[in-house]
Formats: C-alpha cells, sequence, structure tokens
C-alpha cells in the first residue's frame, strides 16, 4: 500500500501537477487575458502592503531559484569544489533566513487581506486560499531546517535532488527514492506540487509577465519616424471635427 501511494504521489501526481501548470497557463492566457493580473489591493490599503509584499518577494524568489538550481544541478557538477554536506549548509542558512523574511511577509499579507473589511469583502477566495497555502509551504520548509542539521553529511538533500532530476528528465525510479524520506520532507514537496496546480487558476499567473520582460533586454530598439504630409505651399491642413484652435 505505501509503495503504491509513493508510487501515486511522487511518480504520477508531479506529471499531473507540471502537464496542467503549463497548459492551463497557456489557456488561461489564450482565452482569458483580461483576468492575467496580480490583483494588486494597494488602492485600498497600501502601508501594510508595502513591506508585506516586499518581504514575501524577497523570501519567495530567492528559494524558487535557489531549489531550482539546487534541486535541478546534478551532484558531479558541484563536487570537484564543493561537498554535499557544504551545499546542505549554506542551503540551510541561506534558505532558512530568506524563508523567514517571506513567512513575516506573508503573515502581514494575510493579516491585511482577513482584517481588513474592503480587502475581505473585495478578495476571492482562491485569494485567501493561495497565501494560506504560500504560507504553510513556508512553514513546512522551515521545519526542514533543524530536521536537516540533524545529519550535515547532505544525504537527505541528494535523495531529493535526485527525484527532482529523475521527474525533469522522465527517468524511472523516482517515487522508490522518497519511501525513506521523513514526513515533513515529503508533505513540502506535495505542497510545492499542489501550488504548481492551482497556477493557472489563482493570481500567480502574473509571474510568467515577470519572466516575460526580460524579452525587452534582447529586444531591438524600435524606430519612430515623424510622418511628412505633402502639402502644396499655401494651403492649410483640413480641420478635424471637433478640434479646438
Amino acid at each position: 500500500m505505501k509503495a503504491w501511494l509513493d508510487t501515486l504521489l511522487f511518480g504520477i501526481y508531479p506529471y499531473l501537477c507540471l502537464a496542467i501548470f503549463l497548459l492551463g497557463s497557456l489557456l488561461r492566457f489564450d482565452r482569458d487575458q483580461y483576468s492575467w493580473k496580480s490583483d494588486s489591493s494597494q488602492l485600498l490599503r497600501s502601508g501594510q502592503l508595502k513591506w508585506g509584499s516586499n518581504l514575501f518577494h524577497a523570501g519567495i524568489l530567492f528559494l524558487f531559484f535557489g531549489h531550482t538550481v539546487g534541486m535541478l544541478t546534478p551532484h558531479v557538477v558541484y563536487e570537484p569544489f564543493m561537498t554535499a554536506g557544504a551545499k546542505q549548509l549554506l542551503a540551510m542558512v541561506s534558505g532558512g533566513a530568506f524563508g523567514v523574511l517571506g513567512i513575516i511577509g506573508l503573515t502581514l499579507l494575510l493579516h491585511r487581506r482577513l482584517a481588513d473589511a474592503r480587502i475581505r469583502a473585495t478578495s476571492r477566495t482562491s485569494d485567501i486560499v493561495l497565501l494560506v497555502l504560500l504560507w504553510l509551504q513556508f512553514a513546512l520548509g522551515l521545519a526542514t531546517v533543524p530536521l536537516s542539521a540533524q545529519h550535515l553529511d547532505g544525504s537527505m538533500m541528494l535523495v531529493l535532488a535526485e527525484w527532482a532530476q529523475r521527474i525533469v528528465t522522465f527517468r524511472g525510479g523516482a517515487a522508490e527514492l522518497m519511501a525513506e524520506v521523513g514526513p515533513v520532507f515529503r508533505a513540502h514537496m506535495f505542497l510545492g506540487m499542489t501550488i504548481f496546480l492551482i497556477f493557472p487558476f489563482t493570481r500567480l499567473v502574473h509571474v510568467w509577465s515577470g519572466f516575460g520582460t526580460l524579452a525587452y533586454v534582447v529586444r531591438p530598439y524600435q524606430v519612430v519616424r515623424a510622418r511628412r504630409l505633402n502639402v502644396p505651399a499655401g494651403q492649410n491642413l483640413p480641420r478635424q471635427p471637433g478640434a479646438s484652435v
């Protein structure tokens, strides 16, 4: 029964989440572009939003790229200059620090959305559910830090990284790797995949627009030339209807 559950949660569920994440985002952009926005409530109350949003974004952006690079980089790439234990210690310190920033920001954002009557009235259920799930994900991530401190050899980090690499490269045996992983790590991984699953149905889709702005770095300059009209000498241009002098 446990082997079947591991296969379902960590062998099949990841591909279901990734498929819905990619196809759902594409379909929403194609069919419902007017909902493709962050739905900011800054006009209703900006003070608490400034601190909460900045702390949250600093934490989640660092952790997103840190997890992406850390888990998807093969061990042989960094092995010549960094041991698995040193990499795990680096991840614990930096991830713990930015995790604290992120959960503080999320706490401010969640309190603001629930405590302010006007913001609560304009909030969708998905807005509140998303904040709660993100808060739980940060809390689970911070809970893994003291657990990781009990084995500083980097063995658990190598197992989780190997699982992620097998998933993205479509190699078999990924679910078997999670059989001996602790419940906190398993819950952290499962909730992370679930956030990808609900991504296209929430305001998180605006993250794609953030990555899309990077295209402006390589986009060529737009050439704008003034339009010249050939008007005979002594003849005035016709006035537009309603134009004032």
